[in-house]
C-alpha cells in the first residue's frame, strides 16, 4: 500500500518547513523508524522519521525546497508499486481533523543547532533556476505548481502557466514566481528559499520601479538566514497587527542584589534573571488577563503559567519555556531556566521545550542597558523587557542616596491590556522584587 509522507508541524507558531538534507534516495528501502529527510525552521534543525516500511517511491520535494505543513513531501510503498498521476500533482494541505492535525506519516525524532543548518540557509541542489516563457501545458494536465508559489504568483498578478518550473519533474517553485516578479520589474531576482539559483528570463510587461542607489562603501548583500527571516516575518506581523503599548516602571533593587551576593556565597549560584521569572510568574497568576491571548474578538485567559525566556544565540533568537513557572521555587525555577538556555546555546532543544509559552521575559540587563521595550511574541498579550541595575543617586527623606535601580517595561496588547492593567501588573512585580525578604525565606526554606 502507498503511504503518503507529510511534512509534519513541529511548533504551534509555524507553517512551512524547508527540507535541507534527504538521507533516502528513490528506491531505497525504508524502515519503520529510519530518518528520512532534515528539515529547517526558524529556530532549529530536525530529522524526520518514517512510520512506514517498504521502499521510498518517489520525492516531490527537493532539497532547498519549502513547502507548507502537511504538505506531501514523498510516498513509501512497495517495491514495484505505482502512485496514481493525480497524486504526483501538488496538492493542498489536507483539513486538520479533530485535534486539530492530520494523521502523521512522519515524525520529528531530534533538534540540532540551527548553525548546523549554516547562517546562509540550505542551498538547493539539482541544476540552475530557469523560468523562460513556456508553451502553455495541455489543458487535460494539472498543472504542477507548490501551494506556496502558486499564492504567491497571485498576489503578483503572474499566469503561472507562462512560467518553466525548477522544481522536481518541472514543478514551478517559489523561486521560479520571484525570479519572475523580479524579470518584470527589471530588477535582479529577489532571494528566496534556496540559494544560489540563478536569475531567469521571462517575457513580460515592464513596470515602474524606484531606484535606490547604492551607498558609498557598502559591501556585497548577503541573503537572511531562515531563521532571521522567519523572526523578522512574525514580529512584523505582530508589530503590525497588535496595538502595542509601553509602560515602565523603575524598580530599587539595592536590597535583592545584597541578598543576592549573601545567596551566592553560601553557595546559591542565583541570578537576577532567576528573581525576575520568580516575581513575574506569581504576579502573572494572579493577573490572567495579562497571562492571555486574543484575536481581537475574544480573550482566552490561561490557568496555567509558561513563561517564555529569551536567550540570544548567533543565528536569531529563541524562546524556550518553562512551564509552570508559577509552582516552581526559586531554585527550581533557576535550574529549569540554567538547562533550557544550556540546550538552547547547544542546539539540544526539542520542539516542546519552544512552544506553548504564554508570557515572555526579555533581559538584558548583563549589557549594561539602560532602558528597552520588547516586541510582543505572536499569541501572547504581552512580553517583559528587563534593563541593568544602575547605580543611581536616589531623593530619600531629605536627603540623596545612591540606589540601584533596574528599569522593566511591559509591552502589552491594547486589545486585551489596557494602561490601568498594565501599570497594576508592574506595580506588583515592583514589590516583589523590592520586598528581598520574601525572597530570602524562600531560598533559605528550599
Amino acid at each position: 500500500m502507498v503511504h503518503a509522507i507529510r511534512m509534519p508541524k513541529p511548533g504551534q507558531m509555524t507553517e512551512e518547513c524547508t527540507i535541507t538534507t534527504w538521507f533516502k534516495r528513490e528506491g531505497d528501502p525504508v524502515a519503520k523508524g529510519d530518518i528520512l529527510f532534515e528539515i529547517e525552521t526558524d529556530k532549529s534543525a530536525m530529522e524526520v522519521e518514517s512510520f512506514e516500511a517498504g521502499v521510498l517511491l518517489r520525492q516531490l520535494v527537493a532539497e532547498g525546497d519549502t513547502v507548507p505543513v502537511n504538505a506531501i513531501c514523498a510516498y513509501v510503498g512497495e517495491a514495484g508499486e505505482t502512485i496514481a498521476e493525480e497524486a504526483l500533482e501538488p496538492v493542498a494541505p489536507p483539513s486538520p481533523g479533530r485535534d486539530g492535525a492530520a494523521t502523521p506519516a512522519a515524525a520529528i525524532v531530534s533538534a540540532s543547532s540551527p548553525a548546523a543548518v549554516g547562517a546562509s540557509g540550505p542551498t538547493a541542489i539539482g541544476g540552475s533556476a530557469a523560468a523562460a516563457s513556456a508553451p502553455l501545458p495541455s489543458p487535460t494536465r494539472r498543472l504542477a505548481i507548490s501551494p506556496r508559489a502558486s499564492r504567491l504568483a497571485g498576489e503578483a498578478g503572474l499566469d503561472p502557466r507562462a512560467l518553466a518550473g525548477t522544481g522536481p519533474d518541472g514543478r514551478i517553485v517559489e523561486r521560479d514566481v520571484r525570479a519572475a516578479v523580479a524579470a518584470r520589474a527589471g530588477g535582479p531576482a529577489a532571494p528566496s528559499s534556496a540559494a544560489g539559483a540563478a536569475p531567469p528570463t521571462a517575457s513580460a510587461v515592464p513596470v515602474a520601479t524606484i531606484a535606490v542607489p547604492p551607498v558609498g562603501g557598502e559591501g556585497e548583500p548577503r541573503p537572511l538566514s531562515r531563521m532571521r527571516r522567519l523572526i523578522a516575518e512574525r514580529l512584523t506581523q505582530s508589530w503590525t497587527s497588535t496595538p502595542h503599548f509601553t509602560v515602565t516602571v523603575a524598580v530599587d533593587v539595592t536590597a535583592l542584589l545584597a541578598l543576592r551576593g549573601e545567596l551566592r556565597a553560601g553557595g546559591a549560584n542565583l541570578t537576577v534573571t532567576d528573581f525576575v521569572l520568580a516575581a513575574t510568574a506569581q504576579t502573572l497568576a494572579e493577573f490572567p488577563d495579562v497571562n492571555s491571548r486574543t484575536d481581537g474578538i475574544s480573550i482566552w485567559p490561561r490557568r496555567r503559567v509558561h513563561l517564555g525566556l529569551a536567550v540570544s544565540l548567533p543565528g536569531g533568537l529563541v524562546v524556550p519555556v518553562i512551564r509552570d513557572a508559577d509552582r516552581l521555587s526559586l531554585g527550581e525555577l533557576h535550574d529549569r531556566a540554567a538547562a533550557l538556555a544550556a540546550r538552547a546555546r547547544e542546539g539540544t532543544l526539542a520542539v516542546d521545550d519552544m512552544t506553548g509559552s504564554t508570557f515572555t521575559v526579555s533581559n538584558l540587563g548583563m549589557f549594561e542597558v539602560e532602558e528597552f521595550s520588547a516586541i510582543i511574541n505572536p499569541g501572547e498579550a504581552a512580553i517583559l523587557a528587563v534593563a541593568s541595575a544602575v547605580p543611581t543617586a536616589v531623593a530619600i527623606g531629605d536627603g540623596l542616596a545612591v540606589r540601584s535601580i533596574m528599569k522593566l517595561t511591559l509591552s502589552a496588547d491594547h486589545r486585551a491590556v489596557d494602561g490601568e492593567l498594565g501599570a497594576r501588573f508592574l506595580g506588583a512585580i515592583r514589590r516583589r522584587l523590592e520586598d528581598a525578604g520574601s525572597f530570602r525565606n524562600e531560598a533559605l526554606t528550599h
